[in-house]
């Protein structure tokens, strides 16, 4: 068994918002990780006096609690439990109803000797290693598939920004488009995407599934910052990002997602919403042996 984690701000004058942990058990084979990717909100009141890095440090740490020690709850249960906890803790201090309140993305895995259990909840993403070799990463593609206009408002604020246009101009671009995602965040019906915020029930729409823990191999969980190697700057496909977390470790995952980020600082051959965001990796290798 090996662990490999780490963590880093997007600016290191801000508190980092994701959240990265593991647990292994004193008992049996099992173990768990939880990676978060906390909502920055835009500048404005959010209803909370905690901020968005208590809040992922609170429900992450909760659900990894959970995760790691009841085991007859399955993940999407314990991410209820970790949002109802959660919420509780602040609830009479802070407007959980505000549509800016503090949350987050989620990604949980948990594995004994029978199965290895994921979870996935907006765009923070898990990658299983099969013992074949094969890479398959597990996500939840539905921010992927918001409505047209939500893409040409994105495309707009990436045009703008890549053209130079003016702060004002840029500004109001920006505007509308967090606006209109955020019109869909949460939103009932099914219409939107979904993030870990106050309601509970927002577990039950998770991304969860099983796979035979004698299949798998290892296993790599990322927030969107430091998915960009391959998601935004296309540096090598999943199964090359996690052989370079395998062989030089987390920590150069993120470091080299920093020079790319650096290395293009306007957005213009790589089109993104920060110039450089939280990027946290969390790597488990469950077998391991050594395989060409």
């Amino acid at each position: 068994m090996r662990i490999d984690m780490t963590g880093e701000p997007g600016d290191p004058r801000r508190l980092n918002e994701d959240y990265a942990a593991a647990a292994l058990p004193s008992s049996g084979e099992g173990g768990a990780v939880v990676v978060l990717d906390g909502v920055t909100p835009p500048q404005g009141d959010s209803g909370c006096t905690h901020g968005v890095p208590w809040f992922t440090a609170r429900l992450g740490g909760t659900m990894l609690q959970l995760a790691a020690a009841e085991r007859d709850l399955t993940l999407g249960a314990c991410l209820a439990r970790a949002i109802s906890s959660t919420a509780e803790a602040h609830v009479s201090t802070c407007d959980l109803s505000h549509r800016r309140t503090p949350q987050s993305t989620v990604v949980a895995v948990r594995w004994d000797e029978e199965r290895v259990e994921h979870l996935a909840l907006s765009d923070s993403l898990l990658l299983i290693e099969g013992t074949d070799g094969e890479v398959t990463p597990v996500t939840d593609s539905r921010l992927d598939e918001l409505p047209p206009h939500i893409a040409e408002l994105r495309s707009r604020v990436r045009a703008l920004r890549a053209d130079g246009a003016e702060p004002g101009e840029r500004q109001a671009a920006r505007t509308a488009y967090v606006r209109a995602v955020e019109a869909l965040r949460n939103a009932p019906g099914g219409t939107g995407f979904y993030t870990a915020a106050a309601d509970p029930g927002v577990a039950a729409l998770a991304v969860a599934g099983s796979t035979p823990r004698t299949s798998v191999r290892s296993l790599l969980a990322l927030t969107d910052g430091a998915a960009r190697w391959s998601q935004t700057f296309r540096l090598g496909d999943w199964a090359a990002l996690l052989a370079l977390v395998r062989e030089e470790g987390a920590a150069a995952l993120v470091a080299r997602v920093r020079e790319a980020e650096r290395a293009d600082p306007s957005g213009t051959a790589h089109p993104r919403g920060k110039r450089h965001d939280d990027a946290s990796a969390v790597f488990a290798e469950l077998d391991g042996t050594h395989r060409s």
